[in-house]
């Protein structure tokens, strides 16, 4: 019997979509925060534009933890399973640690507390008892949401739970997703996950398109979304640096 892990192209080019978007977003807020090319990110079609390239990225998490799932959850215990997405999350989180010290290097009045690398490593971790759920998930994640929205309507004056979406007077980072609301995001993936996948198999038909030259590279990018995330930044920080500042 095979052990090979069937790969479902759709999901690999919405994360693709989403790296890509994302990309963008950062390369143009670079350029903006060292004064090379000036972009408003505080107008509504930014702020629009942050969330959909967020959001795409954020809900695959959780459909493909959901497909991890499936794929697990009659092969391992339930001690294993807790185990591997435990180690798997402070893996994820660790690297996400690691962008924390880089964009201290690179950016310390602005450095990344709690970027979108922790996020997902702490939803690895905590996603294990939603993964059980289906449709139960959504008022859960619908709350997570609207707590989360609403959090971002004042400050507070401590840090400790920065992590929540609590968010600090004066705070100012350059990435910044909260588990309020974003996990709840995560769970709207695995409610996607679970509904239209089954045994690892779809449970609707869709046309192969990724013998598409434009699909297959955007496909190969969702594959490699982790190598090329952590990658932009730091080549892009030198470009910058190299031509502007040398």
């Amino acid at each position: 019997m095979s052990n090979k892990i069937t790969r479902f192209w759709e999901i690999d080019f919405f994360r693709g979509i989403g790296i890509i978007l994302m990309i963008i977003y950062h390369i143009l807020y670079d350029l903006n925060y060292f004064d090379i090319y000036s972009t408003d990110f505080d107008s509504l079609l930014f702020r629009f534009y942050r969330t959909i390239a967020a959001s795409v990225f954020i809900v695959i998490v959780g459909v493909s933890l959901s497909l991890s799932y499936s794929r697990i959850q009659s092969k391992l215990s339930k001690k294993d399973i807790e185990k591997k997405y435990l180690f798997r999350g402070l893996k994820i989180f660790g690297l996400g640690l690691l962008i924390t010290l880089i964009s201290w290097l690179f950016i310390p009045e602005g450095f990344i507390v709690f970027g979108i690398l922790h996020l997902i490593g702490i939803s690895i971790i905590l996603a294990y008892p939603f993964l059980h759920l289906k449709i139960e998930n959504l008022p859960i994640g619908l709350t997570f949401i609207i707590v989360g929205i609403y959090l971002k309507t004042f400050t507070v004056n401590f840090y400790w739970l920065l992590w929540l979406g609590f968010i600090p007077a004066g705070f100012f980072t350059v990435d910044y997703f909260p588990l309020l609301p974003w996990f709840g995001v995560v769970l709207i993936g695995i409610i996607i996950g679970k509904s239209f996948y089954k045994d690892n198999k779809r449970v609707f038909s869709l046309w192969d398109l990724s013998k598409y030259l434009p699909i297959r590279f955007i496909c190969f990018l969702g594959r490699h979304s982790l190598v090329i995330y952590l990658l932009h930044q730091p080549l892009f920080l030198g470009v910058i640096y190299l031509f502007y500042f040398n």
